[in-house]
């Protein structure tokens, strides 16, 4: 779902002509433009960016150190970037930013699978792009080629999110476009479960499940052993967003193309939210989901469990869902979750990532992937501990018991200023904002260029441009 409706604060929503304004304008207009040209002259491959490099562009990384003609999906990839050019396009009316988004979703365009969706990455290289099954130029390729669409951390999700955004921004007249993002929401909806779940991964190779439609519950027994498990995810998935995501999307996907039958199947998979919700002592959620609808394994560090994390994204998404919908199932399922949360808290507020089911303690993992209750030992590339929103999402859920709706997160126009000034201060002259190293995957890097952080300046002047803007 859209947390930023609730976490992220957005623009003034109507325009001022101050004369005050017109120096930091400019300012501004210049300090993006160079930075858009950098990147899309230097940094971009065919429109499409990794999450890092390092400053002299030596050295690049995703999600592990890649070549010259990898490009990344997984935010803050490149739908990630594209969806920031559209929103400096929105800002400015510059066409020369609707091209590098439409830059963007046409390397996209080269990178969705056969079975719909986009996996982590996409290869250019035509030696890399044969252990996968993309639907360009490859239709007679080897069917035991890669054919795996995801919608783990948001892959799937954003390139479909940007692709529907550049549809409508082009009026549904650029055909590539509108066929693939068609393909694409055909395919999702196939691989929604009978319940409304969907999986982490699809592929329609295998034979589709078609579990019950059960509500969750508790196993009677549960291994505290890791042994793996065929295929986990192919279970209903909560992980990193996973469903949240996807329903978000499907929403997107009937306003913008005035469809019921996206609208129905984000509504589908909330219903699954709510099925899923965990009985009495631990009203809350798992991060999976089995067929008989018990938490299950996932990961080696991921044990059956109540989870503190997912859970409260699955509240937003059922808070937005309401506000969506005026449907009050939505709304009343958070009630009883927030209460158990906020009494779950640790000593030190934060809450915990796992919570054994039935006591309600707090699981962690040793180093060597033993389930313990002692947090002194844990494996440092995982947290084990979350932050809590419990109080923010308190006060939405209790606003909109009220009948209030979500809140606009406006920003005052200093805020905005403030932030395009540090934006345009921090700006390497060349037209980067350089970080400190080093990078996570490819080694070391003094200085590095952080797609987020680009995404999170450009946006910053965005909002400034758009504020600002004279309505002659």
């Amino acid at each position: 779902m859209s947390l930023t409706r609730y976490f992220s604060a957005g623009v003034l929503g109507i325009a001022v002509c101050l004369p005050g304004f017109a120096g930091l304008r400019e300012d501004a207009a210049e300090a993006m433009r160079r930075a858009a040209e950098y990147h899309d002259t230097h940094v971009a491959v065919e429109g499409g960016y990794v999450w890092a490099y390092a400053a002299d562009l030596s050295k690049r990384e995703g999600e592990g150190e890649v070549g010259e003609t990898t490009v990344w999906v997984q935010p803050p990839g490149t739908p990630a970037v594209g969806l920031m050019y559209l929103r400096c396009y929105e800002a400015t009316g510059e066409r020369y930013y609707l091209d590098l988004a439409l830059a963007a979703g046409r390397v996209l365009l080269r990178g969705q699978m056969q079975s719909g969706g986009w996996g982590a990455k996409v290869e250019l290289d035509p030696a890399d792009r044969a252990g996968f099954r993309y639907r360009t130029g490859d239709e007679r390729r080897d069917r035991r080629a890669r054919n795996t669409s995801s919608f783990d951390d948001n892959q799937t999700q954003s390139a479909l999110r940007l692709l529907m955004r550049l549809d409508a921004a082009l009026g549904f007249e650029d055909e590539p476009i509108h066929e693939a993002v068609e393909y694409a929401l055909a395919n999702i909806i196939q691989a929604q479960y009978p319940s409304g779940g969907w999986p982490q991964i699809f592929d329609h190779d295998a034979e589709l499940a078609d579990p019950p439609v059960l509500e969750a519950s508790f196993p009677e027994a549960w291994s505290r052993e890791y042994t793996g498990h065929n295929r986990f995810w192919r279970f209903y998935t909560l992980n990193d967003g996973a469903m949240l995501d996807t329903i978000d999307v499907m929403f997107e996907a009937g306003e913008t193309y005035d469809s019921p039958r996206f609208r129905d199947a984000a509504m589908a998979a909330a219903d699954f939210l709510l099925l899923a919700q965990l009985p009495d002592p631990q009203p809350a959620w798992a991060q999976q989901y089995d067929y008989d609808m018990h938490p299950c394994w996932a990961r080696r560090f991921e044990p059956p469990a109540v989870t503190g994390g997912e859970s409260q994204t699955v509240m937003l998404t059922l808070l937005d869902t309401y506000h969506r919908t005026g449907e009050r199932r939505y709304l009343d399922a958070v009630g009883p979750a927030l209460e158990y949360l906020k009494a779950s808290r640790l000593p030190d507020g934060r809450l915990a990532r796992f919570y054994e089911m039935q006591t309600n303690r707090p699981l962690y993992m040793t180093r060597d992937y033993e389930l313990t209750y002692d947090a002194d030992d844990v494996p440092t590339h995982y947290s084990f501990t979350v932050g809590d929103k419990l109080d923010e999402i308190e006060r939405l859920y209790r606003a909109a018991r009220r009948g209030e709706g979500p809140r606009s997160g406006r920003r005052s126009i200093n805020a905005l200023q403030t932030r395009a000034r540090d934006a345009i201060d921090a700006q390497a002259s060349y037209g980067p904002w350089l970080s400190e190293g080093p990078m996570r995957f490819a080694g070391h890097a003094e200085r590095v260029i952080d797609m987020a952080e680009y995404i999170r300046r450009m946006t910053d002047l965005a909002d400034y441009l758009e504020a600002t803007r004279r309505t002659d």
